[in-house]
C-alpha cells in the first residue's frame, strides 16, 4: 500500500501561515499574509482579495498582488454580480477554466475591466458568522489545478475566515471602548489621547489644531418639558447632525451631558471660525423629527481655541475653549466665540 503523504514545503506554508495569523489581531497585516503565503501554492497571474462590507451588503477589493491594488481600490462588486459576487452569496468556491469562447462570467467580473482575465478560481472566506470575503486567483497555471492543490487552499481559506472573524471582533469591542453609547461619537476618553497625538502631530509638522467646546442652551427645558426619553434621543439626533456637519478631517466627541466637542486638525484660528459658524449655523436651521412626532430644534453656543498660539497641553486647549464657551452662555447664548 502507497502512503500518501503532504509535501514539507506545504506543511511549511501551513505552519507559516498559521502562526503569523495568530499573532496578529491586525486586519490589514493578516489579508497581507493571506496573499503572501497563498501565492507560494499555486502560480497565477494576479490574486485579489475582497471583503464583505455588511452595511451596504457588497464586497470591495481590501487588497491585491502585484501592481493592480491601486485600480482595484474603489472598485465594488454587488453580492451575486459576476464570480466574487456569485462565490460570496452562495459560499461554495467556482473555477472558471480557460476556454476559447471566453466566459461570460468573467466578462461581467470587475477586475476583467483592469486586466485580461482568461480563467479565474474564486473561494469563499466562509467563518463562524458566514461569509467574510472572497480570494480571486486570476490566470492560474492550468498545470497547478490540481485536485490537491484546490483541497489545501480551502483549508487556507478556512484558517483565514477565522482570523478574519478574531480581528473584526477585536476592532468591535476596541470601537465600543471609544464610543458614547448615548450618542454613537466618540466618548470623552478617545478626546483625550486623540487631542493629545494631534497635539504632537501639529507640533512635530507645525500644523495649528483647533477646537470647538459646545454646550446645548436651555437643554433642561426638554427635560422636564417631555421627559429624560425625549432629551436623550435629542442628544442622539444632535450627536448625529454635528457629525454630518463636520469635515471628513474633524472628530467629534460627547463630552459629557449636553455638551460636545469637534477636534479640528491643521485648522487655523480664522478657518476654524468659518467651520463653526457654518457648523452652528447649520445646526440651528435644523428640524429634528421625534419618534413621538414633535419636532424640536436645538440652540448651542460654542467656545473655540487654536494651538498654536494657546499652550499646546490637552487640559489647557481644552480649558481655553470652555472658557469661551461660558462667555457666550453669559452674553446670551447661542453664538460661537473665537480664539
Amino acid at each position: 500500500m502507497t502512503e500518501n503523504r503532504i509535501p514539507l514545503d506545504d506543511l511549511m506554508v501551513f505552519h507559516q501561515l498559521a502562526r503569523s495569523l495568530n499573532s496578529s489581531l491586525d486586519l490589514d497585516t493578516i489579508l497581507r499574509t493571506i496573499l503572501d503565503q497563498m501565492e507560494r501554492i499555486i502560480t497565477a497571474d494576479m490574486w485579489t482579495l475582497l471583503m464583505l462590507d455588511e452595511k451596504r451588503n457588497e464586497l470591495y477589493y481590501a487588497i491585491a498582488s502585484g501592481n493592480g491594488e491601486d485600480a482595484l481600490r474603489d472598485l465594488r462588486v454587488q453580492m451575486g454580480e459576476g464570480v466574487a459576487g456569485w462565490v460570496a452569496k452562495h459560499g461554495e468556491t467556482l473555477m472558471v477554466p480557460e476556454s476559447e469562447d471566453n466566459d461570460p462570467r468573467l466578462q461581467r467580473t470587475i477586475v476583467a475591466e483592469t486586466r485580461m482575465v482568461r480563467s479565474m478560481i474564486a473561494m469563499p472566506l466562509r467563518g463562524r458568522k458566514g461569509v467574510q470575503g472572497v480570494i480571486e486567483i486570476l490566470n492560474p497555471r492550468a498545470s497547478e489545478m490540481s485536485d490537491y492543490t484546490i483541497a489545501f487552499l480551502h483549508i487556507l481559506c478556512d484558517h483565514a475566515a477565522i482570523a478574519i472573524e478574531n480581528a473584526q471582533d477585536v476592532a468591535r469591542i476596541q470601537q465600543l471602548t471609544i464610543t458614547d453609547d448615548a450618542t454613537g461619537l466618540y466618548n470623552v476618553r478617545h478626546l483625550y489621547k486623540m487631542l493629545e497625538q494631534e497635539l504632537e502631530r501639529g507640533s512635530r509638522l507645525r500644523q495649528p489644531i483647533s477646537l470647538a467646546f459646545i454646550d446645548l442652551d436651555r437643554f433642561k427645558l426638554v427635560n422636564d418639558a417631555h421627559g429624560h426619553l425625549i432629551g436623550s434621543e435629542l442628544l442622539m439626533r444632535v450627536g448625529g447632525r454635528l457629525k454630518q456637519l463636520s469635515r471628513e478631517k474633524d472628530m467629534c466627541f460627547r463630552y459629557g451631558g449636553d455638551e460636545f466637542v469637534i477636534l479640528m486638525p491643521e485648522t487655523s484660528t480664522m478657518d476654524a471660525f468659518m467651520q463653526a459658524t457654518k457648523l452652528h449655523e447649520e445646526l440651528m436651521n435644523t428640524r429634528f423629527h421625534m419618534s413621538n412626532g414633535l419636532d424640536l430644534s436645538a440652540s448651542a453656543s460654542v467656545g473655540l481655541a487654536t494651538c498654536p498660539p494657546e499652550n499646546a497641553a490637552v487640559h489647557a486647549i481644552i480649558g481655553a475653549a470652555d472658557a469661551r464657551m461660558y462667555e457666550v452662555k453669559g452674553n446670551g447664548r447661542g453664538k460661537v466665540r473665537g480664539a
